[in-house]
């Protein structure tokens, strides 16, 4: 089973029993504590990959950098997913919770780049665009600056992509130019 189902059904377990037990809040800031952690930490990535390193021992490194930072569900989570001898599934869980838990939450993400940084009304606008887009209230919209862009913007919401950014409009141009070569009138 690869391991992007197998973090899918793992995190809706978490979710579910957080959820049951009234801890869902603090099990998704520990969440977003280690995918933070693993995001910046690509040795410890790589240790919870790496076959050879034997289950106990990623275990104990687990509870060493978590330990007391992280509720007691967490901790068992922990010690569950490494008894079963899916460590390697563990960095594709952390988001893979966030994902479902948004999900639950009604909560959209979406990413915007511009050329320069957004104004409280084009943030508004972009939200609202997102809101119309999804159909959900809730947005968080995380913000990118890329001066390549020139001017627009590139949202990204989920899966979908619109590019309204001068650059792509300029390549989009260039192409056309180069389909139809000038032809001097004789």
């Amino acid at each position: 089973m690869s391991e992007i189902r197998v973090a899918s059904r793992y995190a809706k377990s978490l979710l579910d029993l957080a959820e049951e037990r009234g801890t869902l809040e603090q099990v998704k800031a520990d969440m977003d504590l280690f995918s933070k952690t693993l995001n910046e930490n690509r040795e410890l990535r790589l240790l919870l990959r790496n076959p050879i390193v034997k289950h106990d021992k990623k275990l104990t490194i687990l509870r060493a950098v978590f330990g007391g930072k992280v509720s007691e569900l967490t901790e068992k989570f922990f010690t569950i997913i490494t008894e079963k001898n899916r460590e390697s599934a563990l960095e594709f869980i952390g988001s893979e919770f966030l994902t479902q838990y948004n999900a639950l939450r009604g909560v959209q993400l979406a990413e915007v780049t511009t050329a320069t940084p957004l104004s409280p009304y084009l943030r508004a606008e972009l939200t609202q665009m997102v809101r119309q887009q999804t159909g959900l209230q809730q947005v968080t919209l995380t913000e990118k600056v890329d001066e390549s862009l020139i001017g627009g913007f590139v949202l990204r919401i989920g899966d979908r992509l619109i590019d309204d950014s001068v650059s792509f409009r300029l390549r989009k141009l260039r192409n056309e130019f180069s389909k139809n070569p000038y032809q001097p009138l004789v």
